[in-house]
């Protein structure tokens, strides 16, 4: 997707494979992540004694990388929310001119909080073992990070659904926008047929990318990941956070303009 060009960006059919594709990783960093047990103390603050940091080590990993991502302007590319927004440097590389391709301060949405306790309280507890395993830790938090990363940047690729509905639909978008009418913003964004084809669409995924080639489908101890956590994920939080994110832009598509 070329972020320089807003008619191939906002255009739904590009988007729509653009989120087929970042199933493909999210599913594949899921099975590097199971491979490692839960360990439960990289989640929790203060169990690592980590100078002027008082959050988990996943957290520190996770800013830590932010800040060198940063300074090779990651995070100036529209598609792209960091979840330590107020600590980052400015870019080592000179900026990128974007077209304006969102309304009016996209980043100002920004669910990565949610992401991350519902990937730390409900995902990790169903896709690993429990246990520890000291000589890994910097391992999972690594594959943590790359899980975190690629949901974040699927649930917030939302707001490009958003402006690709608003721009086909204006009317009608408008409308409801000037009511405050969320409720009726998210029966417009929803195709509960789409997000059927999407759940079956990514069990087959799973199944078919968590078998090793050389086992046996009937062989449930060969599968690297449980599909049925992956497709729950998505059913339980991927997709309501990303319409959370498209009605909270939709919400606020209109500020600063005189309509």
């Amino acid at each position: 997707m070329d972020f320089l060009k807003p008619e191939t960006v906002l255009d739904l059919k590009n988007i729509r494979q653009a989120l087929i594709r970042m199933e493909d990783t999210i599913v594949f960093n899921l099975i590097e992540r199971a491979k490692f047990p839960r360990q439960s103390s990289i989640y929790q603050a203060g169990a690592f004694a980590i100078p002027n940091f008082e959050g988990s080590f996943v957290d520190w990993i996770l800013k830590e990388e932010e800040i060198v991502h940063a300074k090779v302007r990651r995070y100036e590319s529209p598609d792209e929310v960091p979840f330590y927004p107020d600590d980052l440097p400015k870019p080592i590389l000179p900026s990128i001119a974007y077209p304006p391709l969102l309304y009016p301060d996209p980043n100002k949405i920004n669910v990565n909080d949610k992401i991350k306790e519902f990937y730390t309280h409900d995902i990790i507890p169903k896709l690993c073992r429990e246990g520890e395993q000291a000589e890994n830790l910097g391992s999972s938090s690594l594959c943590d990070v790359e899980c975190l990363r690629s949901l974040s940047r699927r649930i917030h690729f939302g707001r490009f659904v958003a402006e690709a509905k608003f721009q086909s639909e204006q009317d009608r978008m408008i409308a409801l926008i000037k009511a405050r009418d969320a409720k009726g913003l998210d029966e417009s964004i929803t195709n509960a047929a789409v997000e059927k084809q999407v759940l079956a669409r990514l069990k087959r995924k799973a199944e078919t990318y968590g078998l090793d080639p050389s086992s046996s489908a009937a062989d449930a101890a060969a599968r690297r990941v449980d599909a049925d956590t992956v497709v729950e994920m998505y059913k339980n939080w991927v997709i309501p956070l990303t319409k959370v994110v498209e009605v909270e832009y939709l919400l606020h598509r209109l500020d600063g303009l005189d309509l």
